[in-house]
């Protein structure tokens, strides 16, 4: 390491100690400070409920004295003080309002489901209709003469020669005229399946001549999605000649995020607007939630019937959609800004009586700025819908959010925090040693001399003062959050 970098490294460490160990004095002597005259006699008047360590307000001492924890005398709390007026914080009015503190009421409602979505428009598969040819034969005459050409309902669109239609005529004319109409309904049949209709089948039995040309006519009124057949060309059976689409309705193929598809409901009400007309509205309703997620946008695609008057909406148009699904179950509802989040719990805090409380709910969907509280919050309850931060973190260093109703949050119990120290006290009626302990790495503590509470008093046998230990402790939640020394053994002992 090159002496400059080592020489900054050594100015932080040493500003960091004497930073830390500045903070301990100047608390040691602010606590040991006497008061003015004026404050001693202000607190004169006060009722004195308890003592209590700042660092551990959980213990409660009934007289003054020294913190068995910290180098620092215990700290009155006064009956009319905000310490023992009941859980949270309290902030004054004028530093609330410099905070800028706003508040709003929980209230009982549903969420009404409206989400924009974009989508593209695409055919309406439903109105699509594929012409084929039957038998095999030759295109004489093609009337529609490329893609995407309109076409009204029963326009002629091609024009064919199928020789083997015209055998099978012969066949029925011939057996009509012999008077074998046994032999006459089999060859009526046969020209049935190879493809005459039953109008152009009587035609020829009403006319009593060969037919060979014949003319295909659009069962529907569209344009020409698919043009498969030229003037001139050879078709063989179930080639596919013609692909016609109804345009008076379209399909809108729509991505919907996936954290609010659950909204999503066939049925639902939808209008979309397109960039070429963006005053016209267009209505329609979600036809149906494809069961496919796509991965890379984690979306859902949901299928859009639209009406199309005038055949405005062109496929792969790109469309705005607004989704109306209707309205949630009641639930409480309080502005979606109220909610802060952790990431491992969501907290709201209330306003209870001039004091801050953090609250731990469970909140549900969330839509138009609003979001569902569906635990842990009722009607009517004030709730903190902008500065709760500060007041968060006021909460945080209270130990209030430790302690919030129910014991929803509690330290954790599990897991053991190793460390050394040397014994200075030691109190075995009360189950209690003092010691000064070096750095917890585990738990990020500097060394520094405290006091614990010992899980069993039979640890302490054969411990005096001044001899060197190791130990593990953890955070007890049935001891009011102390941590306590589970394992204690002198240093090299067995």
């Amino acid at each position: 390491m090159k002496r400059p970098l080592l020489f900054a490294v050594l100015g932080v460490a040493a500003l960091a100690a004497a930073g830390f160990g500045g903070y301990r004095l100047a608390l040691h002597r602010m606590m040991d400070a006497p008061a003015s005259q004026a404050e001693a006699k202000a607190a004169g008047d006060r009722k004195v409920l308890y003592w209590h360590d700042p660092m551990f307000p959980q213990q409660k001492f009934d007289k003054p004295g020294k913190s068995p924890f910290m180098d620092m005398q215990l700290v009155p709390v006064y009956a009319d003080s905000g310490a023992a007026a009941g859980p949270g914080v309290s902030v004054s009015a004028a530093t609330a309002q410099n905070l800028g503190v706003r508040y709003a009421t929980a209230e009982e409602g549903s969420l009404e489901a409206k989400m924009e979505a974009v989508g593209s428009v695409a055919w309406n598969e439903r109105n699509l209709v594929q012409l084929q040819a039957r038998s095999g034969g030759f295109v004489e005459r093609l009337y529609a003469r490329a893609p995407l050409d309109p076409v009204a309902k029963g326009a002629p669109l091609v024009e064919i020669l199928f020789p083997e239609w015209a055998a099978a005529q012969e066949e029925l004319l011939l057996l009509k005229r012999q008077g074998i109409e046994e032999l006459a309904s089999a060859a009526r049949r046969r020209l049935a399946l190879l493809g005459m209709t039953e109008a152009e089948i009587r035609a020829v039995e009403q006319s009593g001549q060969v037919r060979t040309r014949f003319t295909l006519h659009s069962p529907i009124g569209g344009v020409i999605a698919e043009l498969g057949v030229r003037e001139g060309m050879t078709v063989t059976a179930g080639a596919t000649l013609f692909r016609i689409v109804d345009l008076s309705s379209v399909w809108v193929n729509a991505e919907v995020p996936e954290a609010q598809a659950a909204w999503l409901k066939p049925g639902a009400a939808v209008e979309a607007r397109v960039p070429a007309w963006p005053d016209d509205a267009f209505k329609g309703r979600v036809n149906a939630i494809l069961p496919e997620l796509n991965p890379a946008t984690r979306t859902v695609r949901a299928r859009i019937e639209l009406a199309n008057p005038a055949a405005r909406l062109k496929p792969g148009m790109f469309a705005n959609l607004a989704f109306s699904a209707g309205r949630g179950k009641p639930a409480v509802l309080v502005p979606s800004e109220a909610v802060i989040r952790t990431g491992e719990r969501n907290v709201v805090i209330l306003s209870v009586d001039g004091r801050f409380v953090p609250a731990e709910v469970a909140v549900g969907q969330e839509m138009g700025g609003r979001t569902e509280i569906l635990k842990g919050l009722k009607a009517g309850e004030k709730v903190v819908a902008s500065g709760q931060f500060l007041i968060d973190s006021e909460a945080s260093l209270k130990g209030a959010l430790a302690r919030l109703e129910g014991g929803n949050a509690k330290p954790a119990a599990g897991k053991l925090h190793p460390g050394s120290g040397s014994i200075s006290d030691i109190d075995a009626a009360k189950g209690r040693i003092k010691m000064s302990h070096g750095p917890m790495p585990t738990i990020n503590w500097p060394a520094m001399e405290m006091g614990f509470m010992v899980a069993d008093p039979k640890l302490l046998e054969g411990i005096a003062r001044g001899d060197v230990v190791e130990f593990e402790m953890r955070g007890e939640p049935g001891k009011d959050g102390d941590y306590v020394i589970e394992t204690l053994k002198k240093r090299g002992a067995q």
